[in-house]
This record gives C-alpha cells, structure tokens and sequence, in this order.
C-alpha cells in the first residue's frame, strides 16, 4: 500500500511539472500567434524562474485560466510614501500600476529619480511563516504530549513517534559528541535550526513552491545568526589562541593570526552559508534541466521529444528521491557544522577535559 501511495504522488508531483513546463510552451506559441519556433523554449529563463523569488505562487495554467495565488506587494517610496496592492496588478508582468513596473523578478519605479524600498511578501517569505508554523505547532504539540506523560509513561504516538527518533539522534550524535557538557544549553537551537531548514527544503520539492533554502539571502541570515550563537559562546583561551598561538615563531604568528581571524569571522560562517544554497540549487536545476530536455528536443522533432520524455522522466524522479534525501543531509550538516563551530570555542574550558576533539578531525 505504501508503494503505491509513494508512485501516485510521484505521478501527481511530476504531471503538475509537466503543466507548469508545457505552459510556458503553449503561452509562447500563444503570444506569437503561431505553433511554429519564432520565439524558442528558452531552458535558462524557465528554470531560473521556477528557483528563484517571485511575487505569486504559480501552480498550473489550463487554457486561459491560471492557478496562481497573487501576494501582497508593500513598497515604501520617500516621494510618493506606502504602496499596497496585488501583485495581480501587474497582470502578466508588462503593466504598471500606481507608478510601479515588474521587471523580472524586481519591482522598479517607472518615473527616474525616485527611489523604492521594497517589503512585499514574496513567496519565499510567505513559505517560511508556513513553514514556522508548522515548525512551531509541531513542536508544541509533541512537547504537550510528554507534558501529559505520552512517551514517558507510555509509547510514543503519531508526529512524536516519527520525530523522536531524529531529536535523539541530534542530541547523542551533533549535540553531545561536540559540545560536550554544555550539550543541553545549545539544543533548543539546534533543533530549531535542524527541523527548520529540513521542513523548507521538502516543502521546496513541491511544484509552484518557493526555494527557501536554495536563496541566499535565507541562507545568509541562517549562518548569521550561527555566528552571534559563536561568538557568544567563545572563552578567553580560545580568543587568546587566535590573536596569539602559543608556541609558534613569531614570523609564522604575523601570517597565521589573519588567517585565524578570518576562519572565525569569514570563513566558518561562508561554510555554512554557501554549502547549504549550492546543494538545494544545484538539486533544483538538475530536476529541471531534465525536465527542460522533453521540450528542447519536442523543438527540434516531435517524435524525439516524445520518445526521450520516459527517459527524462526517469531521471527526473531518481533526481528527486536524491534530493529529498539530500534535504535531511544538508540540515544535519548544517547542524553539525555549526555544534562543532560553538564547540571549538570551549577550547582550553572544560569541554576539552572530556575528550571531545570531534572539531579538528571533521573539519
């Protein structure tokens, strides 16, 4: 039964990827009158759209309609003071409305000289207060169910079942193996950070979905807040170590401080930041490239393009089952990364005395 569940959610998931593909097709065969190639599938312009932001959620088009959710746009011009509207007001990207215009992915004044501060709820901004919430009632939830003696008294049940398997294993293999003693101070932040960016990358798997973690600016706070969450955690000997190895020549020190420096406040955070948007972007535009290669060679031939789609098809999915795996590696390398981080900040306090030296090894 679950076999067949699993393939007739893999079949809705890739026929709503077709759709949203082939109607790029059919719009373009539209606009220029003709079923002809005047204006050719253009790969780069349809995946790059499907990754990045965007100011509606875009599911499918059948004909002349469009299942298509439309944000609020909030701007903030010091001339012409708030704008609130549908992002429907700019209909197909070509109209403007109250002064404004949509090019691409951004919204630009149409007069010169007047500058624009941009708060809209995007779609990437929009799935990460879903995915909060479901974080946040999740949690709460599991967290009721121990309160009332579900799983302490008696076995786990339903969503609580499925998760304390994984909070186990954060907290005996990232949380206690780096940061020793102090294991328990920094769970509540792992966990967060864990179930976090695992809950937005599968949520990024979805068709007319946002990539939260595949945008770098979602990424950058992330390994931000990573670094604060470091820096408060470091000592005095772990500082003084930086500015001053012991027991080096003092020609070695003059190279070896800046690097040092720059490990802790460029490098460990850069790690954490740009490992985890490479993988979920590069994940994103593998699945759609072989997507992309059913209408490249429907361009060139119809028959081939019907002949490769089985093929493509089956990439395709080999692709996505990878990707939901690389979901939960990337969020666990995530959360490593940054337990080892704050643990070699303890360096020379009593972590060091209970024999965790997981840092050097890993890295």
């Amino acid at each position: 039964m679950g076999i067949k569940s699993m393939k007739s959610l893999l079949a809705v998931v890739f026929s709503l990827i077709m759709l949203l593909f082939s109607n790029s097709i059919f719009a373009q065969e539209k606009s220029t009158g003709h079923t002809g190639s005047e204006e050719k599938f253009d790969p780069t312009k349809e995946i790059m759209g499907h990754v990045q932001d965007a100011y509606e959620f875009h599911f499918f088009s059948l004909g002349d309609f469009h299942a298509t959710i439309h944000l609020p746009v909030i701007l903030y011009s010091p001339q012409k003071g708030f704008s609130i509207f549908s992002s429907a007001r700019f209909g197909e990207g070509n109209e403007e409305y109250d002064g404004y215009r949509l090019v691409g992915n951004s919204i630009v004044p149409v007069e010169k000289g007047i500058k624009v501060y941009d708060f809209s709820l995007t779609k990437n901004v929009v799935q990460m207060f879903i995915a909060l919430t479901i974080l946040v009632l999740l949690m709460t939830g599991i967290a009721k169910k121990y309160r009332n003696g579900y799983g302490v008294t008696s076995a786990p049940s339903g969503w609580q079942n499925a998760l304390e398997p994984v909070i186990t294993f954060v907290r005996d293999d990232v949380a206690k193996v780096n940061l020793g003693t102090r294991w328990s101070k920094y769970m509540p932040y792992l966990l967060t950070v864990f179930f976090f960016i695992l809950i937005n990358s599968l949520f990024g798997m979805l068709p007319g979905s946002a990539n939260v973690t595949g945008n770098i600016a979602f990424t950058m706070v992330l390994g931000i807040i990573s670094l604060i969450v470091i820096l408060v955690s470091t000592t005095g000997h772990f500082w003084k170590h930086i500015f001053w190895p012991p027991g080096v020549p003092f020609l070695v020190k003059v190279i070896l401080v800046p690097v040092e420096v720059a490990g802790v406040f460029i490098i460990k955070p850069a790690a954490l930041i740009i490992r985890l948007f490479a993988n979920m972007v590069a994940g994103h535009i593998i699945i759609l490239s072989f997507i992309s290669l059913i209408f490249i060679f429907g361009a060139m031939n119809a028959i081939a393009g019907w002949g490769f789609s089985p093929v493509s098809i089956l990439f395709t999915v080999f692709i996505y089952l990878i990707e939901i795996l690389v979901a939960f590696i990337q969020a666990f390398i995530f959360t490593n990364l940054t337990a080892i981080f704050i643990g070699q900040g303890f360096e020379g306090s009593d972590h060091d005395h209970n024999g965790h030296h997981t840092a050097d090894s890993t890295l």
